[in-house]
């Protein structure tokens, strides 16, 4: 691995920090709002309100028993809408780049169309496909607003030294890969708790997961682990997924105890929400190194070309040399 002397530059005029912040603070708020879908799910709440939009015919119901977790989930999805608004309207007003603006209205589409999704689920009374693509929805929207944070920070925007992969499979391609296998593995986990399909898929994927984080971090660290700006995310990675594999092995000793309860127990609910929890700050890391990686690493057509330059131009002064 080395650096080449070109630097990418975006040549337009940065977005103000403003709105970077008010994009983390809407991701942060996304993550309220996983984890009050997953305590609907992981206390049987789905259904506690069995009409949509309204509640109960009522803006504001009673706040007990499971209304308390569906409603609550609501009220936090609404105001993750006005926030997407608020980004989207903001991103439109001062953001350079047309394609940020587009994310941004993408990013209002998703929440509008899962909350729809939410909807249909309920007056469905819980049907497994709709309930797994609602909370895959919710994966997709968090991983797109966190890309618009990332998108309008100083750090994206500003130049930075183009850096070559010469390993392969091109660490790219590893880090897209994983990705993709994170949220197959969150789709696979949505349809086992939604009862689309039993625990095996999810538990292939886990080993998956697993394994591929695994060869991502470790070439992280082989290839660019004097780069902090990917180490960081390296490091990251392997001790989240770490994390979630023991917490997922939890979670499976906690469905076994709880499933001939009367109710959910404290332990499930605990277990399982922090693991839903996890799962989706683990789409996010691996999703923020893959970012990182198409920012800082140049592709390989461009590698190549550049290797191309520096050898023509080395034997370009060979030849004047010897003139």
């Amino acid at each position: 691995m080395s650096s080449s002397p070109v630097t990418q530059s975006s040549g337009v005029k940065q977005v103000p920090d403003a709105v970077h912040r008010f994009a983390i603070a809407t991701a942060a708020w996304i993550v309220l709002l996983i984890i009050a879908g997953a305590l609907v799910t992981s206390n049987d709440a789905g259904l506690a309100v069995p009409d949509w939009p309204l509640s109960y015919g009522s803006w504001m119901p009673p706040m007990v028993g499971g209304i308390l977790y569906e409603h609550g989930h609501r009220v936090i999805a609404a105001v993750a809408g006005i926030l997407t608004i608020i980004l989207a309207v903001w991103l439109q007003l001062r953001e350079p780049r047309a394609w940020v603006r587009k994310l941004g209205w993408a990013a209002l589409g998703l929440v509008i169309l899962q909350g729809v999704f939410g909807g249909i689920t309920v007056l469905m009374r819980l049907p497994p496909p709709v309930s797994t693509t609602h909370a895959t929805l919710a994966e997709i929207y968090f991983v797109t607003i966190l890309s618009i944070a990332l998108f309008t920070s100083r750090w994206w925007q500003r130049d930075l030294p183009s850096l070559e992969d010469t390993g392969s499979p091109k660490l790219r391609t590893l880090a897209m890969l994983t990705s993709g296998a994170i949220f197959t593995q969150l789709i696979l986990g949505a349809a086992f708790r939604h009862g689309a399909f039993n625990l095996m898929p999810h538990e292939i994927g886990a080993v998956v997961v697993l394994v591929m984080s695994i060869i991502t971090g470790r070439t992280v660290r082989k290839r660019f682990g004097n780069v902090p700006d990917l180490r960081r995310w390296g490091v990251l990675l392997s001790a989240i997924v770490g994390t979630q594999f023991l917490l997922g092995l939890a979670a499976l000793w906690a469905v076994s105890v709880a499933q001939h309860a009367a109710q959910p127990t404290p332990t499930y609910i605990t277990l399982t929400v922090i693991h839903v929890l996890v799962g989706a700050l683990t789409l996010a890391t691996s999703w923020m190194l893959t970012l990182s990686c198409f920012r800082l690493i140049l592709p390989a057509v461009a590698e190549a070309q550049a290797i191309a330059t520096g050898t023509n131009s080395a034997a370009a002064r060979t030849e004047t040399s010897k003139a």
